[in-house]
């Protein structure tokens, strides 16, 4: 269990008639970047006000860094939080936020604001108000107020929603940093399943306060048979001089394209081997694995079955 940062067993929470989540069951493996993935309702949000103890658990169980949720405060007290939007008061600069945060986690130095502002870019913006900051710039701000005590886990609701993508790219750049620099394990949802797609190891789908399905990004890729497309003129005649290669595992998609299932093959050394054995070669492309896809394909699953349970 040393491995899981967040184990969620069978919670239920109902608002008045109002059924937010059914029965969830959901672990966040330490080191993951874990993208919750949903449609709005479905309970993503209550599911993180839950975790952070900012909505009354009703049934069932959270374990949070090893403790229950609701026993103490030493887990929350390692854990940071964006939730619904970033908690700054607007008439406070970039660094008096950061200095009124940092007395709320007990930290005295001044070393751990200086290194949250240059973590997240804001140094040109330490002395402007928060009002005054674009929508990215207030989204770096409540990262940086997230991270000034160096959680161990980071809960992030729809943080990239609203920004250019610039913006987008920079918020990637810095989750990955958190998590391979930091090694902070990191929740995450979001509406943008692209972006979801680039920073996240495993997945979550959450419809209508259910956990639908768990999985990681290989065996996203697995599924949406990500991998190296060839286009060729004689594809049974490719699919030998592959075989005999050691290249693979492949597909035979018809009699012009292969998908070589396969993150690390070099595109050039494929296209060599394949022209010396005497096979022209029209097209080589990396295939990735499409999230939004799978996603729509699954809620239409799901749809099936929700319209099979009520008769």
């Amino acid at each position: 269990m040393d491995s899981i940062a967040l184990d969620i067993r069978d919670v239920s929470k109902r608002f008045g008639k109002f059924q937010a989540l059914s029965h969830v069951n959901l672990a966040v493996r330490r080191g993951d970047i874990y993208g919750l993935i949903g449609e709005n309702g479905a309970g993503k949000t209550t599911l993180m006000r839950l975790i952070t103890a900012l909505s009354p658990l009703q049934s069932g169980s959270i374990s949070l860094l090893g403790e229950p949720v609701g026993s103490g405060q030493r887990a929350l007290s390692r854990t940071g939080a964006i939730i619904e939007s970033p908690a700054a008061f607007s008439k406070l600069s970039v660094e008096e936020n950061l200095k009124l945060c940092a007395i709320q986690h007990g930290l005295s130095g001044s070393s751990d604001i200086e290194e949250a502002i240059s973590f997240v870019g804001l140094e040109a913006k330490r002395k402007a108000k928060a009002k005054h900051l674009s929508l990215g710039q207030r989204q770096r701000l409540g990262l940086a107020m997230a991270i000034l005590h160096h959680p161990d886990f980071l809960i992030l609701d729809e943080p990239i929603n609203g920004l250019d993508p610039t913006g987008i790219m920079e918020f990637r750049r810095l989750l990955q940093e958190l998590n391979e620099r930091r090694q902070t394990t990191i929740l995450i949802s979001s509406h943008i399943l692209s972006e979801l797609y680039q920073v996240s190891t495993r997945f979550g789908i959450i419809h209508k306060g259910r956990v639908v399905q768990e999985l990681t990004r290989a065996e996203l890729d697995a599924a949406n048979r990500s991998g190296l497309l060839v286009e060729v003129d004689q594809a049974p005649l490719a699919a030998q001089i592959l075989d005999q290669a050691g290249i693979g595992p492949f597909d035979v998609n018809d009699d012009h394209h292969l998908l070589i299932r396969s993150q690390e093959v070099d595109p050039a050394q494929v296209n060599v081997l394949l022209v010396r054995g005497g096979v022209m070669v029209s097209d080589v492309s990396r295939q990735e694995g499409s999230l939004e896809q799978y996603y729509l394909n699954l809620m239409a699953q799901q749809q099936v079955m929700d319209e099979e349970g009520q008769r």
